[in-house]
This record gives C-alpha cells, structure tokens and sequence, in this order.
C-alpha cells in the first residue's frame, strides 16, 4: 500500500487525492498496454485487453471506437476514473496518431502531469517530441516509462542521454534495468531501494519484489548473475555520480523527469510508476481563466469542457461533454450556469468513465473528470459555473493542415450530411467550412486518417455514404480586425471566404502568396493559423 498523500493545508483530503494525467506517446509505443494495466492494478478490470491479441481478447478498455479496435491503434481520447492505494487517479488516454494531435492537445489543457511512454528501442520519436513541447508551453510535470526492455534495446545511458538532448529536460533514474531483451532480469528500485523481478509466465501477476539493504547486499546474488550483477553496480554507481538525485520540486516545474524501465505487456514496472505517480504526481493545480485564476479548493464548483464525443453509445444518439472540474465538490443534480449562454444547467446524470462503460456520478471533486450528456448545448471550451462569470482559457483550435470538399452520396441528403458534419466540427473532429459562393463543405484535418475516420463515422453513426474529393484551397486562417476592415476585405475575396461551425469568418488559401498578399494590401486585417476556442 502507498502512503497517504500529503496534503497542502488548504485543500481538502478529497482533493488533494487526485491525480489527473495524460499518457502521451509515439504511436505502438505500448501507451495503450500500460493503460490496460493500469486499470488492471487499480482493480477496474480483471484481465488486461492486449492490443495485438486477437477476437475478443484483443477489445482494450481505452479503445472504443470500431476503428480502433479493427486497427489497434487509438484515434480518440478516452478518459478513466479509478482507486489505486489511497489515490483516486483520472487518467486519460490520448490518441498515438499523429493525426490527432489537435485532440490530444486540447487533452493536455484538462490534466496535472503527463505520463510519457518511450521505446526503448527506438527512443524518442517524432510524435513524442512534438507532444512534449505541448507539455513543455504547459509546463506540465512529466514523468517518463521507457517500455519493450524486455525486447533488444539501446544502452541505458544513451536513451537517458537521448531524452536529455532532445526534450531539454533533467532525468533522474527512478529504477534501473539489469539486463535487456531475453536477458532482461527486472530492475533496480533506486528510490525505495528494491529488487524488482519480472514473471515472464504470467503477464498479468505482479512481479516479484525483494527488500535489499544497497547494492552490496548478499541476497542479489541469490537472483542476479555475476555478470549482470556486476554491470548493475558499476552502472547505477555511474548514475548517481552523473545524474540528479529525485527532486520533487524540480519534477512538478517541468525541469526534471523520473524515469522508470519496465515491459507493459509483461506488467512489469507498472506498479512501481503508479506508485511514482501518486507519491510524486501533482496534486490538482490553479487552473488559468479569465478574468481570475481558479484554485482547486474554492468551495464554489467551476469545471470546463475540454472533449465532445458523439455517439459514444451508437445505440443511442447520444452526446457527451466531458468536463474537468476546476474547483469544489460537484454533486448530481446541481444548477450550474452555462457562462457563453447564461443560462442555468441542471446537471442530473452526470457520469464517471472507464472508456466506453459509465457508471451514474453522484458526486465529483475539483481534478475529476465527468461527463454530462446533453444534445448540443455544451461545446469544447465552455465555462460551467455556480454563477460567477469566469472563462476557462487557453484551450486552442488549429488551422488544418489538409483540406478537402466533401459531398454526400445521394444529393437528396445534402441537410443530413451537414448536421453530421456540424456534429464532428463541435467534436472538435474536423473543421467544416461552408463557402460565401457554392454549396457543400470544405473539411479540414491535420491528417489523413482522420478523413478515413470521418467517412467512416458518417456511414456508421448516420448511415450516409459520404465521398472526400480534392479542393482547390491548401489552408484555412480565422479572420479578425475592425469590423469596416473585415467587411472590406470580405466583399473583395469572396471566392475565398467561408464561415466555420462558430460562424466566424475564414480565408481559404492556394498558396502562401495569397496570405502575403492579404498582409500588404489588408495591413488592419489579421490572419490566424488558431483560434481559441472559449466565448
């Protein structure tokens, strides 16, 4: 068992249990095994789901989507609520797709630290470094798992190194491996000072664990060859002398990351980075808004959405806000304000997650996340209050990097194709454009995939065949500045302009001369590549 937390005086025990994290991770890193076993030790599940299994082994918790579970990757973000020890952790899993990184940043904006997954193979990827500038500009704690050391990989010190140079962030070992690939033994606990051992027969038995007085102590002998034994001393004697020692302090400024070693899908080293994530994790923190700053343990209940899944449950046509909640004790039933609206919310069947099963929440704390079903009235971005008109900021949309029209099968169903298309922009799916000049839409990604998504989505939840063809615009950018300006600029490109889901005013781009055009000749006008998605 884990010791209790401790509390910052000012915030309740019921807080200051909390801890709300992301995974983050380059696709088959192993993030979706780890979050499998998570569940596993936390006791939401009794048999972890493995992604490459196959038939009904293969359906994983966090994967709710038919695509993701046909491919085995995730494509959305998923959120799960669940005990471990004397911590209540709300862990949130986010697509590995490049794809979809928009969604997993906004993810980013709704936790307290991210849990980064490394190969330790392949080190850090491309998509891990791109998720950790994101974590970087949020100064959010990470910590980091390096998996697969059960498989052939690098030098421990080279990964180390590695994340060193290329994430610009101070590492501190948490555990050390004794051995790799077919040799890999376990670990070394240098924080608890342990012998942690894996169980190759079993992939879902907590590993083997030995209290040891240091390295010196006789008893590694009885379970490490010599050899081995002998490269671990030298090695983690290395490391202390070049490495700075655990500094929670540095940890929760984003300065420093513990690393763990381990194999998700052998189970090991899981247990001992959930136990790092609630003795070192942070507890729930200040959340930015305007026009003040929202602490954890005001009594007043605040929260913002941050995700919108439609058809979660395709048997109903449902829609589900999910809400990280910023401040005070939530509990079901409660009036909130809708800050954009203004208007008073009864909030009666709010839910707790574990993926796609729900269970009734009947109440909530500052740092948990639920999700209220409702039929469109909540969008990304909005402000649920007990009546004070703040504004969670801060939670971003991107211009897209693709763009392409799209026209639904049978003409006849052009008014259904845009209300699902509406649908997935307020998801935050897709960005829909609707041309001042001729019919259909423009959909805009950041990756392919996502448009094999979409018609997928279409044809399933609406049962609409749907065709993506090419379209003349490379990029989209929102378009701001005085309104005598704006309606200038409007009336003289209007084969550019579109309106997006919001009805805010878009110019649609071929090439980058068109934007250096706008700025010589339009020099009040402004072009931008993101729009904050609040009101």
């Amino acid at each position: 068992m884990l010791d209790a937390p401790k509390n910052r005086p000012d915030l309740p025990a019921e807080i200051a249990r909390r801890r709300t994290f992301a995974i983050i991770s380059h696709p088959d890193a192993g993030k979706t095994t780890l979050t499998e076993k998570f569940l596993l030790y936390g006791g939401a599940i009794q048999m972890a789901g493995q992604v490459r299994a196959k038939g009904e082994a293969r359906r994983t918790r966090s994967d709710f989507m038919q695509m993701e579970k046909d491919r085995g990757i995730s494509v959305s973000a998923s959120a799960m609520s669940f005990d471990y020890g004397d911590f209540r952790f709300n862990l949130v899993d986010t697509p590995g797709h490049s794809d979809f990184s928009e969604d997993t940043y906004r993810t980013l904006t709704a936790v307290d630290a991210a849990v980064m997954v490394i190969d330790g193979a392949k080190g850090v990827e491309s998509q891990t470094q791109k998720l950790f500038e994101v974590c970087r500009l949020r100064d959010l704690p990470i910590l980091t798992f390096c998996n697969k050391m059960d498989r052939e990989s690098r030098d421990t010190f080279e990964i180390i190194d590695e994340i060193q140079e290329n994430l610009a962030i101070d590492v501190t070992p948490a555990s050390w491996p004794i051995g790799t690939g077919r040799d890999f033994l376990g670990c070394y606990d240098l924080l608890r000072d342990r012998l942690e051992l894996m169980d190759r027969a079993d992939r879902n038995k907590v590993a083997e664990s030995i209290k040891i007085e240091g390295l010196d102590d006789p008893l590694l002998e009885r379970h490490i060859p010599a050899d081995l034994l002998d490269k671990l001393r030298e090695e983690v004697e290395m490391a202390r002398a070049l490495l700075p020692p655990m500094d929670s302090q540095a940890l929760l400024e984003g300065t420093l990351t513990p690393i763990w070693f381990g194999s998700a899908i052998n189970s090991f080293g899981v247990k001992e980075l959930m136990d790092g994530i609630g003795i070192y994790g942070p507890e729930p923190q200040v959340q930015a808004a305007e026009p003040r700053q929202i602490a954890p343990e005001e009594t007043k209940v605040t929260g913002f959405v941050f995700k919108v899944q439609a058809n979660m449950d395709p048997k109903h046509r449902d829609r589900v806000a999910f809400l990280r909640l910023a401040s005070g004790h939530f509990q079901r039933g409660m009036k909130l304000t809708h800050v954009r609206t203004k208007k008073p919310m009864a909030v009666s069947n709010p839910v707790l997650f574990l993926a796609s099963d729900r269970e009734l929440a009947e109440e909530a704390w500052a740092g948990d996340i639920i999700g209220i079903p409702n039929h469109g009235q909540l969008r990304i971005g909005d402000t649920l209050t007990e009546g004070e008109s703040l504004r969670v900021s801060g939670i971003p949309s991107f211009a897209p990097e693709l763009l392409q029209n799209c026209r639904a099968g049978d003409p006849m169903k052009a008014k259904h194709l845009e209300k699902a298309l509406m649908q997935f922009a307020e998801e935050g799916a897709a960005k829909v454009f609707k041309p001042a000049i001729g019919s259909g839409f423009v959909v805009g990604v950041v990756g392919q995939l996502q448009f094999e998504v979409l018609a997928s989505r279409i044809e399933l939840e609406y049962g609409l065949p749907v065709r993506f063809e090419s379209s003349q615009f490379t990029s989209a950018r929102w378009v701001t500045g005085p309104k005598a300006a704006v309606d200038k600029f409007v009336n003289a490109n209007k084969g550019h302009i579109s309106h997006d889901n919001d009805g805010d005013i878009v110019y649609m781009t071929r090439l980058q001369w068109d934007i250096d055009r706008i700025a010589r000749d339009y020099p009040e006008v402004t072009l931008s590549a993101t729009k904050e998605m609040q009101v």
